[in-house]
């Protein structure tokens, strides 16, 4: 099912769930454990997986992995483009196809220190989108980032950059995760005001740890409200603890979005279903 068809009208009145996983980094030998932990999290009848994966034959992905969780989820490939030619993200889009998988995250991807690997057949992820568009029938997810992209210089531009994306054949808007809904809101009503009417759905990650939040506030624009600091710290000898206290806070913020009419709650998984399915079950 393609993405317009999953964030289209009509949806029943039901909330609409889809995770995001990762290629295992110990390779082949991490498949059994990830398949297990999506076992755990079918139940929660997602709309779609989303695989991290790009082209170019990047050593932290795995297209055999894609075409084995297309045998048992609506997947939706995440695929880079600076690594990459213009041949070869043909080749790779068409595989896709071929596997009947008719979905596509599409992103420009971290600019890489070796520039001897930086193409620069596509600059944009908005150069990429227009070329899947032009060459298959792939239906197309793009990022969105309610605090702005790390190296947009202000949320205005971040937006004008979004409608580049949309307006080349994107189908729907993938958020950055963020722990402030009001960022969320805000940001969303900054779309919908510069004329972008696609599906913005809530990219969610559970707290599972400092050493986690550390590493995506370091990588990101993600501010972190004040209650979720004096936890990290009331709970820093007490990893159980700190991850209770996530699965409460972040099912509270998403009882607020989906009260608050989201298109899709996105849980970025980290290959664990624990704290996932334990909001899940909280909130539906």
């Amino acid at each position: 099912m393609k993405l317009k068809e999953i964030y289209g009208k009509g949806k029943d009145g039901k909330s609409i769930i889809s995770f995001e996983v990762f290629p295992p980094k110990n390779g082949e030998e991490g498949y059994v454990d990830l398949f297990e932990e999506l076992e755990t999290l079918k139940k929660y009848n997602p709309s779609l997986v989303s695989l991290t994966y790009g082209a170019g034959g990047s050593s932290n992905n795995s297209f055999k992995l894609v075409e084995l969780l297309s045998k048992s989820f609506n997947i939706m490939p995440h695929f880079t483009c600076v690594r990459s030619t213009r041949n070869e993200v043909e080749t790779h889009i068409k595989e896709i196809e071929n596997l009947n998988i008719e979905n596509i995250l599409a992103l420009r991807g971290d600019i890489p220190e070796d520039k001897s690997v930086y193409k620069k057949d596509f600059l944009y992820a908005n150069e990429l989108v227009s070329f899947i568009q032009a060459k298959t029938n792939l239906s197309i997810g793009v990022a969105g980032y309610p605090e702005g992209h790390i190296d947009a210089p202000d949320i205005n531009t971040d937006i004008e950059n979004l409608k580049k994306k949309v307006d080349a054949g994107a189908d729907a808007i993938f958020t950055q995760l963020f722990y402030d809904n009001n960022k969320f809101f805000s940001y969303v009503e900054r779309v919908r005001k510069s004329g972008i009417e696609l599906p913005v759905i809530a990219g969610i990650m559970p707290i599972l740890s400092i050493k986690q939040m550390t590493r995506i506030t370091s990588m990101a624009k993600i501010s972190i409200p004040e209650e979720i600091k004096n936890n990290l710290e009331k709970f820093k000898d007490s990893p159980d603890d700190l991850k209770n206290f996530g699965i409460e806070y972040v099912s509270r913020q998403c009882r607020e979005l989906l009260k608050n009419n989201v298109a899709g709650l996105h849980f970025y998984t980290l290959n664990k279903a624990y704290s996932t399915s334990k909001i899940l079950d909280n909130i539906l």
